[in-house]
C-alpha cells in the first residue's frame, strides 16, 4: 500500500516525526537515527510500537509490519505482548543501529559515527541479518580472520564493537551466556595475539624522493593532485585534508585554522601555509564551487577518500601511502634538519606530554612553525638533500 512517505524521503529526512499513514510514522532524533514507530489504541489506551531503526528496515518491510501488526490489533490482540511471546529478538544489524544512537552523545565528533558505522557495515555484514541471540563464535571468527593478520587495527576495533553490540543485547535480555566476541580467555585461544602481528605502519616515502615526486605530481592536472600536494606540505592527515572548507583559511594571515571537531586529538590545530601551500588554496579559491575546498562529484560533498591514494596508484606508486607523507616529514625534520622535537611533534598535531605539561602548553608556536613549513616546502621544491635546515629564534 502507498503511504506519503517514499525511500528518498526516508534517507534524507531532517529531525522531527513523519507520517507514513495509518499510524506508522519515521522519526528521526537529532543524531540523525532514524527509527519505524506504530501508534495504536488498545482498550482504550495510546500505545507506541518500534519497528526497527530505518537503516536496516526499509519503508517497504516497516509497511508490512505495520500491516501485520495492524492485522492483529483487529483481532483483539497487543503486537507488542505478541512480540514479547514470540521472543521479539532483533536482527545484529538492528541491534547495532540501536547500540549506535545511545553511544553517540559520547562520540567526539560526526567522523566516530561515521566510523562505528561504517566498519560494521563493512567487515560485519554477515552477521546483519542474524537473530542476535543466534551469533556464535564461529559466526565472529568469519568475519575477523580474513581481516586479523591483515589489518589489525581494524580488525580490533571490528570485534571490539560486535563485543559491546553483543553486550548490549545480553543487558536487553536478547542473549544469554558468555559473548562470543570477547577476548580474554576466548578468542584469545584461538586468534593470534595483536602484539604479534604487523601493526600496520603506513608505508612512507623516503624524503629524499620527494621532491621529484612533487614535480611530477604538478604535472597532473587534477583536483585529486592538488589535494595531494598540499597534504604533503602541510604535514596533515588526508582526512582534515579532504574536508577543508574556505571557512577555515585565513589568506590574510596565511594560517588554515583546523577545528577541535575535525581533529583526531579533539583540539583545534593552527596550520602556518607555506607560499607554495597559499599559492594553491589561492588557484582553486578562482574556481570554487561550493563550501569545500576539495569538492566531490556530488553536491556539496568533498572529494572523495580514495581520491588521492588512486592518484598515488595512477603514479605507479604502490610502495607509499598518503598518511606515510607524514612520516616523511617527520624523518626529514628529524634527520635532515634541526628544529627542535616538539615544534615538529606540534607540526604533526600529536598531543606532547603528560596532563600537567599540556595544561602549560598554552600556545602553539605558530611563528615558530610557519619556519618549519616554510623550509618543509622549499626541500620539497629544490629537493637539496645535502643541506642541514638550522632553526633560529
Amino acid at each position: 500500500m502507498a503511504g506519503h512517505l517514499n525511500a528518498r524521503k526516508v534517507e534524507t529526512a531532517k529531525p522531527g516525526k513523519y507520517g507514513d499513514g495509518a499510524n506508522l510514522y519515521l522519526v528521526v532524533s537529532k543524531t540523525g537515527a532514524r527509527k519505524w514507530v506504530l501508534r495504536f489504541t488498545f482498550r482504550g489506551k495510546a500505545k507506541e510500537m518500534g519497528l526497527g531503526s530505518a537503516a536496516s528496515v526499509p519503508l517497504a518491510d516497516a509497511r508490512e509490519k505495520a500491516a501485520s501488526a495492524r492485522r492483529k490489533i483487529a483481532r483483539g490482540l497487543n503486537p507488542i505482548d505478541e512480540r514479547k511471546h514470540g521472543g521479539g529478538i532483533p536482527t545484529f544489524g538492528a541491534m547495532a543501529d540501536d547500540v549506535r544512537e545511545t553511544l553517540a552523545a559520547g562520540f567526539r565528533n560526526e567522523k566516530h559515527k561515521a566510523q562505528w558505522k561504517s566498519t560494521l557495515a563493512t567487515y560485519a555484514l554477515p552477521l546483519h541479518a542474524k537473530p542476535v541471540d543466534t551469533v556464535t563464535t564461529d559466526d565472529v571468527l568469519a568475519v575477523l580472520k580474513p581481516i586479523w593478520t591483515t589489518k589489525a587495527e581494524t580488525a580490533s576495533r571490528v570485534r571490539g564493537r560486535i563485543e559491546k553490540v553483543l553486550d548490549a543485547a545480553k543487558a536487553k535480555g536478547f542473549r544469554h551466556g558468555e559473548n562470543p566476541a570477547r577476548w580474554r580467555g576466548h578468542l584469545d585461544h584461538l586468534l593470534p595475539r595483536l602484539s604479534q602481528l604487523s601493526r600496520g605502519h603506513h608505508a612512507a616515502m623516503p624524503y629524499e624522493e620527494v621532491g621529484s615526486f612533487i614535480a611530477k605530481l604538478r604535472m597532473r592536472e587534477a583536483t585529486a593532485a592538488l589535494a595531494l600536494e598540499l597534504c604533503i606540505l602541510t604535514a596533515a592527515r588526508s582526512g582534515e585534508i579532504l574536508g577543508i572548507s574556505w571557512a577555515e583559511i585565513d589568506f590574510d594571515k596565511r594560517i588554515w585554522t583546523v577545528p577541535a571537531i575535525r581533529m583526531k586529538a579533539g583540539r583545534e590545530h593552527r596550520v602556518p601555509l607555506s607560499p607554495r601551500a597559499d599559492a594553491i588554496l589561492r588557484q582553486l579559491q578562482k574556481v570554487k564551487t561550493g563550501d569545500f575546498v576539495f569538492p566531490g562529484q556530488a553536491h556539496n560533498k568533498p572529494l572523495s577518500n580514495m581520491a588521492m591514494e588512486m592518484m598515488l596508484r595512477r603514479m605507479n606508486i604502490v610502495s607509499a601511502t598518503v598518511h606515510g607523507f607524514r612520516s616523511s616529514f617527520r624523518d626529514w625534520a628529524g634527520n635532515a634538519s634541526n628544529f627542535p622535537r616538539e615544534l615538529i611533534e606540534t607540526a604533526l598535531a600529536h598531543v606532547i606530554g603528560d596532563k600537567a605539561e599540556q595544561a602549560y602548553r598554552r600556545r602553539d608556536a605558530l611563528e615558530k612553525r610557519r619556519k618549519l613549513m616554510d623550509a618543509w616546502a622549499a626541500y620539497c621544491t629544490t629537493s637539496n638533500t645535502a643541506k642541514v635546515i638550522s632553526f633560529r629564534q
